[in-house]
């Protein structure tokens, strides 16, 4: 049976597996990026692919590509990271896509790991079928890809689609990147957390009784939770959350008219018990009938999807590869 090796490089962990035409893993192999020590998860990553190629060869798979999901900026045309890869440092300015071809003797491609996420989505996931989708996808900090008309939007730098930076309040927090009032600084699992510490450092609040260490200690999660049991600054937190995001849903349905908007990631679960208080966001912003043409979909996040979502970027380099090919054989 003919595979692809999909690999997610995370902050923390690297997840590499074999995925069927169909997108069922079949290996599921997963390591700590710092496996081998600070500073060596490129060896962590050759090593992890070493073993997952090793077993899908005992089984009888036969590998055809290399896709991998980087966070940060890729230049997906080459395959290069950008300088600044904030999570795993160490990858910044590599040429990775020409090291995993060079090394294993397969096609190969690298691109942002939501960028990866949204193509694994339009191939095996809830947007088989469909032209158009952006997925939003917030964890600790908040990525989105985005396609339109069946094509991967990357921009003239590799910045198409950072959504998690587009302001959804104009004089709001200041947020990481240097802006401020970032739908990431509301949304994201960092941003929840950080507005709940400073609040509960001020406000009478359950928060910092729930956690040893006091505010410091708040995580996005506990935030939730706490909200859920009716606690007032936890609940408010939570809710300019959902503000946020539907407010970004409704840019989205207002701009771009996709058929689907999927939200997935590390703080999707807790969204998806949400999920009324967004789409009530969304509708107080976005056009009637665009937003009742959207599906939205939330997906928790997890190692399977990000394996799909890059074993999917080989399938649709392949694919444009091919179509580039028989373009240029016509005009000869």
């Amino acid at each position: 049976m003919e595979v692809i090796l999909g690999v997610d490089v995370g902050g923390t962990t690297m997840a590499a597996g074999v995925v069927t035409p169909s997108g069922e893993v079949l290996v599921d192999q997963q390591r700590p990026t710092h496996h081998a020590g600070r500073g060596r998860a490129v060896q962590t990553l050759m090593e992890l692919i070493s073993v997952v190629s090793s077993e899908a060869a005992s089984r009888g798979l036969h590998i055809t590509g290399i896709g991998a999901g980087v966070p940060g900026l890729v230049d997906g045309a080459t395959g290069c990271i950008g300088d600044e890869a904030l999570n795993v440092p160490e990858l910044g300015g590599l040429p990775l896509a020409t090291m995993l071809r060079e090394r294993f003797g397969l096609p190969a491609f690298v691109d942002n790991d939501v960028n990866a996420l949204a193509l694994g989505e339009l191939f095996f996931g809830a947007g088989r079928g469909v032209g158009s989708l952006v997925v939003l996808a917030p964890g600790t900090g908040f990525g989105a890809g985005v396609v339109l008309d069946g094509r991967l939007v990357r921009g003239a730098l590799g910045l198409g689609g950072e959504l998690g930076h587009a302001p959804v309040k104009f004089d709001g927090r200041p947020c990481w990147c240097g802006g401020r009032g970032c739908l990431a600084v509301y949304a994201s699992g960092r941003g929840i957390a950080e507005a709940a510490r400073e609040r509960a450092a001020a406000e009478p609040s359950t928060l910092s009784r729930l956690v040893d260490g006091g505010p410091a200690a708040i995580t996005a999660p506990l935030v939730f939770t706490a909200a859920e049991a009716g606690d007032a600054v936890a609940a408010s937190v939570v809710d300019e959350a959902c503000r946020a995001l539907g407010a970004m849903i409704a840019v989205i349905v207002n701009g771009l008219n996709p058929e689907l908007v999927v939200i997935t990631g590390g703080v999707a679960g807790a969204y998806a018990a949400l999920e009324k208080k967004v789409l009530d966001a969304a509708a107080a912003h976005a056009f009637r009938r665009s937003l009742d043409a959207t599906r939205v979909r939330i997906v928790p996040g997890d190692k399977a999807l990000s394996m799909r979502g890059a074993a999917a970027l080989v399938v649709y380099e392949t694919r444009r590869g091919a179509r580039r090919d028989i373009l240029e054989g016509g005009t000869r």
